[in-house]
């Protein structure tokens, strides 16, 4: 189907829009941030090991060349995606943290056109500057203007990640099933962060709570429960298919969509106004989102 790569791409995008607010319930039961990013990844290792091993048992059989493949992906893709943005949010103001994450697109096109060698049709690049123009607006990066250095370097660092993330979805072949690679990365990197989020000091007992961290109050439990299945789960499966339909470049341009839906979910979970800088961003997010749409099936060019 034409346009199922772009239908995948923006319920990706909406899915890990969606894990932002419900991740604040968590925060608001007694959690710390840390604490939530594991249990989220832990709850959807678990929930795709589990799935595949009744279903699918042979899925989750990884030949021992990509091995190394699976590990990067985990620990690059998905564990220091999700670590390094952290340190930036405590480093940064919060809107240039996300600005700096979402340059993701732009280091995606330059890395096919300066490494791959690949020439893109130009839509795709316009698509990429417009859409992180966008999010400058949506973010309005131009207040609270505070450089910091090791926030701006964990920043920058966590787009190239998040571009590493679309660009392995691109290329890990056909030998590996793509929900294996899902469910092994998101147990590689519950591993890789269980040192910092100390899980065996967690406030389990968050879980028997209700709270209402802006406009609806919600069990702690169901939001956990959300945020795994709609939230991590669903997403990172609709994302590598995306990826696989479109490209790394498409698909992470459409991915800046993110940034616009978990903005409109904050306002309807949590109460979070939605000001005339997000409204307007957002169309022009939208924009290079359809930018980079059409240039799905133009063909790429190799350098000479």
């Amino acid at each position: 189907m034409r346009w199922a790569g772009a239908v995948l791409a923006v319920g990706s995008a909406c899915g890990f829009a969606f894990s932002g607010p419900m991740a604040k319930y968590l925060v608001a039961g007694g959690m710390t941030p840390v604490e939530a990013v594991w249990v989220r990844l832990a709850g959807s290792g678990v929930l795709m090991v589990l799935v595949l091993g009744l279903f699918r048992p042979g899925a989750l059989r990884i030949a021992r060349s990509r091995w190394t493949f699976v590990g990067l992906y985990a620990l690059t893709a998905v564990a220091a995606v999700q670590t390094l943005f952290f340190v930036a949010v405590t480093r940064l103001p919060v809107g240039i943290a996300l600005l700096l994450v979402s340059m993701a697109p732009v280091l995606v096109v330059a890395w096919v056109r300066l490494v791959r060698r690949l020439r893109l049709p130009r839509s795709a690049y316009a698509g990429a500057v417009v859409a992180v123009a966008g999010l400058a607006i949506v973010v309005e990066a131009w207040r609270e203007i505070r450089l910091d250095g090791l926030g701006l370097a964990t920043g920058l660092l966590a787009a190239a990640c998040s571009a590493g993330y679309f660009l392995m979805n691109e290329s890990f072949g056909d030998e590996v099933d793509p929900l294996a690679l899902i469910a092994w990365g998101t147990v590689g990197a519950t591993v890789v962060l269980a040192p910092p989020a100390s899980p065996w000091d967690l406030p389990w007992e968050a879980f028997r709570t209700s709270v209402a961290p802006g406009g609806v109050e919600l069990p702690v439990l169901v939001a956990y429960l959300l945020m795994v299945v709609a939230g991590t789960v669903l997403p990172y499966v609709w994302g590598v298919h995306a990826v696989r339909r479109l490209s790394a470049a498409v698909a992470a341009t459409m991915g800046t969509i993110e940034v616009i839906a978990g903005a409109v979910m904050a306002w309807g979970f949590l109460g979070e106004t939605l000001g005339a800088f997000q409204i307007a961003g957002g169309v022009v997010v939208l924009c290079g989102a359809v930018l980079a749409r059409r240039s799905q099936h133009a063909p790429d060019r190799v350098l000479a």
